[in-house]
């Protein structure tokens, strides 16, 4: 099995939309569980690390402070 690359402040995609219509997401905390926060509607989800590695997509891209 791949193991998946991923940081803090990294933007990833899901593999199901949130309801709100977003697919991307942006990781604001690591650990044993991972809070991502949803770029559409800014709501936070904390999940186990197994399950968000099963559920995300890809990475595709890095969040800057700056730009948003």
């Amino acid at each position: 099995m791949e193991g998946k690359k991923f940081e803090l402040n990294d933007i990833v995609e899901m593999k199901k939309p949130h309801p709100c219509g977003s697919n991307e997401w942006r990781i604001i905390r690591m650990g044993a569980d991972i809070r991502i926060k949803c770029l559409g509607c800014s709501h936070s989800v904390l999940m186990p690390r197994r399950e968000f590695t099963r559920k995300m997509k890809k990475v595709v891209g890095h969040y800057n402070e700056e730009s948003s």
